[in-house]
């Protein structure tokens, strides 16, 4: 791997001062490009722009996918990023999905290591915070020609992440647009699954909600996801969350805390999860809390659902009675190094 240092870290305390997301980058970057069946040697080098031209293959016919994963630190100063193997094999299944090549092991893997060693002062300390790590790739083949590119470029930025939401946010759910279809790419991390969000959302938004909660393509009768994140409804004590598919993403965060669930001693049922049921246990009394999960929010509490023109207001429970709380607890421990890690979740960067 090539390492081409900065001359000059632009790293200042004051970035973490920052309440913005995603906006301030770290002194370096990956960079490995795919030619002629083969990737190069990466190299890691000053963050700054990279030249392409507009016929560039992703700018056309959408072959772009990435990932999320973030990189904590302890009061000793030791880095750990968050189980970056499921990052590492869901990037390589959506790669696969819009037929482009799979990255190695060696340079996604080894790659994150050695840029977040080399830039590990920009991992905070402070809980609530973390670096963000988004790897991402996309066809650069210059030419305009319906069909897979031939040549790639994979990249790895980083960036200082502040907590992305700082309130409880409210959602409609979707009864006309999809978010995706059976044997499309729901289930992968490719950048036209967000960009087909952001209308619906903002349409939403004129109704006075935050997000979308996306619903089946066909009858619009079960949920799927919440904006850009899995999502958990809660009814009773019972805990329901619906099962990934090609249309629902499988996402990391989702997983994790459905294992603390489970080993909390929660009610879990992963099972389709139907907008009536949801709006009866309303009327009953018996919606308790409908959150969010994803690598950037974490966990995000809803407190208000949007049924049809109706309205529905959710109590924000107390930390102590709230399962969206108790779990985002366990598992920012685990990423903080605050408690033991009995899932080998955490893995440490550098000595």
């Amino acid at each position: 791997m090539i390492i081409e240092k900065i001359a000059e870290s632009k790293f200042n305390d004051s970035v973490f001062d920052s309440k913005v997301f995603g906006k301030n980058f770290t002194d370096h970057m990956l960079v490995a490009k795919y030619k002629d069946g083969k990737w190069d040697e990466p190299k890691i080098m000053p963050y700054g722009a990279l030249e392409f031209t507009p016929a560039a293959m992703a700018f056309h016919y959408g072959q772009a996918i990435f990932e999320g994963m973030k990189a904590y630190k302890n009061e000793n100063d030791e880095v750990f990023i968050f189980r970056p193997d499921r990052n590492f094999e869901r990037f390589n299944l959506s790669a696969e999905r819009l037929n482009m090549p799979t990255v190695p092991e060696e340079i996604f893997m080894e790659g994150i290591q050695t840029i977040v060693d080399l830039d590990r002062q920009w991992v905070p300390k402070n809980y609530g915070t973390s670096l963000y790590i988004r790897p991402t790739m996309f066809a650069t083949e210059e030419a305009i020609s319906a069909r897979s590119s031939n040549e790639f470029m994979f990249v790895v930025l980083l960036a200082y992440a502040p907590a992305y939401y700082d309130k409880p946010l409210s959602v409609k759910i979707a009864d006309f647009y999809s978010r995706s279809a059976q044997g499309g790419v729901g289930f992968a991390k490719c950048a036209g699954n967000y960009a087909a969000s952001f209308y619906p959302t903002q349409e939403a938004q004129k109704d006075g909600y935050d997000q979308v909660i996306w619903t089946d393509s066909i009858e619009h009768k079960y949920i799927e996801e919440a904006g850009t994140m899995n999502v958990m409804v809660r009814i009773g004590d019972k805990l329901l969350t619906a099962p990934t598919s090609e249309r629902i993403l499988n996402g990391v965060t989702r997983d994790s805390l459905l294992t603390l669930a489970k080993d909390s001693g929660m009610d879990v049922e992963i099972r389709p999860v139907a907008v009536q049921e949801m709006y009866d246990a309303y009327k009953d009394g018996q919606l308790k809390e409908v959150f969010g999960c994803g690598t950037a929010v974490v966990v995000n509490s809803y407190n208000a659902v949007g049924f049809a023109e109706e309205r529905a207001p959710i109590e924000i429970l107390s930390d102590e009675e709230s399962f969206a709380s108790i779990l985002k607890g366990k598992l920012r421990d685990i990423q903080y190094g605050l408690v033991e890690d009995p899932y080998g979740w955490r893995v440490k960067v550098g000595k």
